[in-house]
């Protein structure tokens, strides 16, 4: 097992990346001295993968689980379904000690995360993400979020989870869409602040696509390591923690529009990276050549950023309600592979023009 420290001043803990994990939970979990309860969130399909050997676990440290079902994907991140639960901890009469657990994808730990962050204005948060989104970005950092309609994550809190463990035995029963989704997170921070996984991309890419656990624990450990780098420096997502969100105001507004039951995350992070080579390249920002470099590694972890895209009104719209606006559109962009910054007052017209050349209507 690797244990990735994220370095907060105030309330520093570890990502634990493994085989085994989930079912080794006793022996890797803080100390809850005033805790009874774990309220453990988690949709279907992944209960019935995990959640008997996580109670178990959580039995053996002292915890008596009671699990809490969730709707599968985006679906579940609604205030409705964060009522609902805040609900249901109030009728099992929780503790301020008593400790929310999510189990699952980036959809339930950022719902599960908002509900420990709100609940009696804050409980103790243990990340289990089973997906590799959630592994190498989402359960990290401590930002907890819902949607609204007018937008993806507009209401939410910033609240660290005690451990997060991540066990990447867990991979192996996730759908081959579902994981190469995931590598569009792990391709963000190659080309962004982790340029050695280039390499591994490009040199061991059948061992990733065959998720074998030797390559997965050192990649979700590398990825894991370099957001807690950034986040120990920008906890709140002020500063440095922007260059985080690579491709994310494209994917974001792609998700919204398509009322997140078109392209998966990753598939919408990947059209909006290429859109930022794209923008970094006609602004004279990026060297020449920094989209096909996109190009070439999406295409090879099975991600296609081409496709019918929605009118660029409604994109351009959509880009208004992105959190990093700031009297502004702000971007993203690359100076060079692993040169990331943000670019402030990027013109309009550049946007609508390339978002145009890559199929938007309109």
């Amino acid at each position: 097992m690797i244990r990735v420290a994220v370095a907060l001043p105030e309330r520093p803990y570890d990502v634990v990346v493994g085989t085994g994990v989930i079912e080794g939970a006793a022996g890797l979990l803080p100390a809850f001295p005033s805790a009874r309860h774990a309220f453990v969130v988690s949709d279907r399909t992944v209960s019935g993968l995990f959640l008997e050997s996580l109670s178990e676990a959580l039995r053996a440290g002292g915890l008596t689980p009671i699990p809490l079902g969730v709707p599968e994907g985006e679906e579940a991140k609604t205030l409705q379904m964060a009522g609902t639960l805040l609900n249901q901890l109030a009728m099992q009469e929780a503790h301020r000690d008593d400790v929310v657990v999510a189990l699952g994808g980036g959809s339930v730990g950022d719902l599960a995360g908002f509900v420990a962050a709100t609940y009696m204005r804050g409980v103790p948060l243990v990340q289990v993400p089973t997906t590799l989104t959630a592994q190498v970005d989402a359960s990290i950092g401590g930002k907890t979020a819902v949607n609204l309609p007018g937008g993806k994550n507009l209401v939410g809190a910033y609240h660290q989870p005690r451990i997060v463990l991540a066990d990447v035995g867990a991979l192996a029963t996730l759908p081959e869409r579902e994981f190469r989704s995931g590598l569009a997170e792990v391709a963000k921070y190659a080309l962004t602040v982790e340029t050695g996984l280039l390499a591994t991309l490009e040199g061991r890419l059948p061992a990733v696509l065959a998720r074998e656990p030797e390559m997965m624990e050192p990649l979700v450990a590398t990825c894991a390591g370099a957001k807690a780098r950034v986040v120990a420096v920008d906890e709140r997502d002020s500063g440095a923690r922007l260059i985080l969100n690579y491709g994310h105001t494209l994917g974001h507004a792609l998700e919204r529009l398509e009322a997140f039951a078109g392209r998966s995350h990753g598939e919408a992070i990947a059209v909006g990276m290429v859109f930022a080579a794209r923008l970094a390249e006609a602004m004279g920002l990026g060297p020449e050549g920094l989209v096909a470099r996109h190009v070439r590694l999406l295409a090879s972890l099975g991600l296609d950023p081409d496709g019918a895209l929605p009118d660029v009104d409604a994109i351009v719209a959509a880009f208004r309600l992105d959190k990093k606006f700031h009297g502004g559109v702000r971007f993203v962009l690359l100076e060079d592979v692993g040169r990331p910054t943000v670019a402030e007052s990027v013109p309009e017209d550049a946007i609508r023009r390339i978002l145009k050349e890559m199929g938007a209507e309109g």
